[in-house]
């Protein structure tokens, strides 16, 4: 039976390697410009839930926890879609500036206003630097 110190040692040598490994929180100056992710971001999540363009375009840019959200936004208007008979088309929409803040360094909230034919829509998003790039880690379209 290994010795409490050693245990220890080990269970300490993976938290260490988690840190090493795992994604690496980057600050604000090593990230690119976020305004044309935030844009891309908002129109594409417009487009995914009207079922016009496919939710894997988006994976690499958002974590899990949105891209399962999302995926359960995707299968309802789909299902809506499906009970009324319509057929997914391409929105016409056009998108306002996004408003900023940026609550910490490496972190960005922003709100984009989607301005469509019959209905305004806010669509929010966080972004955080990881690895040296910008990832959505809440998308909420309201």
């Amino acid at each position: 039976m290994p010795a409490l110190g050693a245990t220890a040692r080990a269970v300490a040598a993976r938290l260490d390697d988690e840190e090493l490994f795992g994604p690496q929180p980057a600050a604000t100056r090593e990230l690119p410009d976020p305004g044309p992710l935030l844009e891309n971001l908002a129109r594409c999540v417009i487009e995914i839930i009207a079922g016009a363009r496919d939710l894997e375009q988006i994976a690499r840019w958002v974590d899990d926890s949105v891209y399962k959200s999302l995926l359960k936004r995707v299968v309802l208007s789909a299902q809506a879609r499906n009970a009324t008979g319509r057929a997914p088309r391409r929105p016409m929409f056009t998108l306002g500036a996004p408003v900023l803040c940026e609550p910490r360094d490496g972190v960005v909230e922003a709100v984009i206003v989607v301005h469509g034919r019959g209905r305004t829509r806010a669509v929010a998003i966080r972004l955080e630097g990881l690895d040296r790039r910008w990832r959505a880690t809440a998308i909420h379209v309201l």
